[in-house]
C-alpha cells in the first residue's frame, strides 16, 4: 500500500472509532421531556377531590394494616367527622405531599450513590505538514478504581439521608393529625360560641320587649331603656363577628385537611376532652418517640456518615489509562497511572468541616431534647390549672347562674320584673359558659399537645401514601440498611 495513503486511512478509521464512542455515549444518555404546569386540571382535581371516596377508603384501610386508629368506613356523604377529617389530611395535606416528594428526591439519591465515575476518553492527533509525514494519534481510556472504600460510605450517607427524610414525613403526619385536631377544636369552638351568641341575643331581644313595656308605661325612664338597646347592638355586633370567626376558622380546617374552601361538605362539631396517656417515663418516651427528636438523631447519623466519608477520602483512588496510538508508523500501547498522596492537603479542611457539622447536629439534637422536656412540663401544667378551672365551672359556676335564671324567670312570672336582675343574670350566664368553652378549648390543646410530644410508637412508619402523592415512599428498615458504620 502506499505509504501516503496509509496515514488517511488511519485518519479515516480513529474518527469512525470516536464517532462510534459518540454515538454509545448519547445512545447510554436519558431524554428531556417537558411537562408543564396546567393549574386548570389541579383545579378540577382539587374540587373533585371528595369524590374518590373508594380510593381514600382503601387508603383509610392500609393505615388500619399498619396500626392506626382510622374509622371503619369513610363516607362523608352523612357528615364528615373528625376522623375522617385526619385520614384525608394523611391523604390530601398539601405540606405532607411536599415532604414525601423530597423523601423521593433523597431515595433517587440513595439509588444512584456509590456509582463508579463514568470513564474518560481521551483523544490526541497530530498532523504534520510534510506530505510524506504520517498522521500521529494516540487513544486512551481512563478508569478510577476506588479502592478506598468511598463508594461504600457514598451509599451509607445516601442512604441516612434518605432515612432522615422518612423521619421528616413521620413527623410531618403526626404534626398534621395534631394539626387537625386543634382546627377542629377551633371550629367546634366557634360553632359554639356562635350559638351561645344567638340564644342570649334572643334573650337581650326578649328583654328589650319588656323594657320598651315598661318604659311606654313610664316604669323605666328613657336613659335606663336606652343600655337595653345598647346592650342589644353590641351582642348582635359580637354575633357578627362570631360568625366570621366560625367561618375563618372553617376555612382553615379546610385547609389543614386538603380540601378547597368551596367544599360543601357538612363538618360534624367535637370537641370531646379526654383523659391523656402518661408514662412512667416520660423522659424515655420523648427520646423514644418523639417525632422531633428522632428527625435531630436521623440528621446527627447523616453527619457521622459525612465525617466518615470525608476521613475516607485522605486515601486515594487509582486512575488508570490504558490506550493505544500510533507515532512514525510504530503502533503502540500505552499505560497512564494517576495516584494522589495526601501529604500536603490529605483533605484536612473537608474533616475539620465535617467535625465542626457533627458537633453542631450533637448540640441541636441535646437542645431539642431540653426544650421537649420543657414543652412537656408546661404543657401537663397547664392542662392541670385548666381542668381545675373547668371542674370547677361544671360543678359550681354554671349550675348556679342556670338555677339564678330559672329563679328569675319564676319571679318575672309572677308580674314582678326586675329588668336589671334579669339582664345581669343572662350576661352572667352567657360568659360562664363562654368561658366554659374556653377552658375545653385549652384542656383538650393541652392534651393534644402532651400527645404530639409523646409521638407514636417507636415503630410507626409513614403512611402508605403512595396514592396520595407523586411518588412511592418504601418501607426504611426494608429498603435502607443503613448501619452507624465504623468510627472515624
Amino acid at each position: 500500500m502506499n505509504r501516503a495513503v496509509r496515514p488517511r486511512l488511519r485518519r479515516a478509521a480513529m474518527l469512525g472509532l470516536c464517532s462510534g464512542a459518540l454515538a454509545t455515549l448519547i445512545a447510554g444518555c436519558q431524554s428531556y421531556e417537558r411537562v408543564p404546569l396546567d393549574f386548570a386540571a389541579h383545579q378540577v382535581a382539587l374540587a373533585t377531590r371528595l369524590d374518590q371516596s373508594e380510593s381514600i377508603d382503601a387508603f383509610g384501610q392500609r393505615l388500619a394494616a399498619q396500626g392506626a386508629l382510622v374509622p371503619d368506613q369513610f363516607d362523608p356523604t352523612d357528615g364528615l367527622t373528625r376522623a375522617e377529617a385526619e385520614v384525608l389530611a394523611l391523604f390530601y395535606n398539601a405540606d405532607l405531599r411536599l415532604a414525601r416528594l423530597e423523601a423521593g428526591a433523597a431515595l433517587a439519591t440513595f439509588e444512584n450513590a456509590g456509582l463508579w465515575e463514568d470513564p474518560e476518553f481521551g483523544f490526541d492527533g497530530a498532523e504534520i505538514v510534510s506530505p510524506s509525514a504520517p498522521f500521529q494519534f494516540g487513544l486512551t481510556l481512563s478508569l478510577t478504581i476506588p479502592i478506598s472504600g468511598r463508594l461504600g460510605i457514598e451509599k451509607d450517607r445516601a442512604g441516612a439521608a434518605y432515612e432522615a427524610e422518612l423521619r421528616q414525613i413521620v413527623a410531618a403526619e403526626w404534626a398534621t393529625r395534631a394539626q387537625v385536631r386543634r382546627a377542629w377544636g377551633a371550629w367546634t369552638a366557634a360553632e359554639e360560641r356562635a350559638a351561645l351568641l344567638r340564644d342570649i341575643v334572643a334573650q337581650v331581644e326578649r328583654i328589650n320587649v319588656l323594657t320598651d313595656q315598661l318604659e311606654a308605661a313610664g316604669e323605666l325612664n328613657r336613659v335606663e331603656g336606652r343600655l337595653f338597646r345598647i346592650e342589644r347592638s353590641v351582642r348582635r355586633a359580637a354575633l357578627a363577628d362570631a360568625e366570621l370567626t366560625k367561618e375563618q376558622a372553617r376555612l382553615v380546617l379546610l385547609k389543614v385537611v386538603g380540601l378547597p374552601p368551596q367544599t360543601t361538605v357538612v363538618l360534624l362539631p367535637e370537641l370531646v376532652v379526654t383523659e391523656p396517656s402518661i408514662p412512667a417515663d416520660p423522659a424515655q418516651r420523648l427520646i423514644e418517640s418523639n417525632t422531633k427528636l428522632a428527625i435531630r438523631r436521623a440528621e446527627y447519623l447523616v453527619a457521622e456518615e459525612s465525617l466518615r466519608l470525608e476521613v475516607r477520602k485522605q486515601f486515594p483512588d487509582i486512575t488508570i489509562g490504558p490506550g493505544y496510538g500510533s507515532e512514525a508508523e510504530d503502533d503502540r500501547l500505552l499505560l497512564g497511572v494517576s495516584l494522589p498522596l495526601p501529604l500536603l492537603n490529605a483533605n484536612r479542611g473537608g474533616i475539620a468541616e465535617a467535625r465542626a457539622k457533627r458537633d453542631i447536629s450533637r448540640a441541636s439534637a441535646e437542645t431539642i431534647f431540653e426544650q421537649l422536656s420543657h414543652d412537656f412540663a408546661s404543657a401537663q401544667a397547664i392542662r392541670e390549672a385548666v381542668r381545675v378551672q373547668r371542674d370547677r365551672y361544671e360543678a359550681e359556676v354554671v349550675p348556679m347562674l342556670v338555677k339564678q335564671s330559672q329563679e328569675v324567670e319564676q319571679i318575672a312570672s309572677l308580674g314582678e320584673v326586675d329588668t336589671l336582675l334579669l339582664l345581669e343574670t343572662v350576661t352572667r350566664q352567657f360568659e360562664a359558659k363562654s368561658r366554659l368553652l374556653e377552658l375545653r378549648l385549652a384542656e383538650s390543646n393541652a392534651v393534644i399537645a402532651i400527645a404530639e410530644l409523646l409521638g407514636p410508637e417507636p415503630d410507626f412508619k409513614p403512611a402508605p401514601a403512595d396514592a396520595a402523592s407523586d411518588t412511592t415512599i418504601e418501607n426504611p428498615q426494608a429498603e435502607t440498611d443503613i448501619s452507624e458504620g465504623d468510627a472515624p
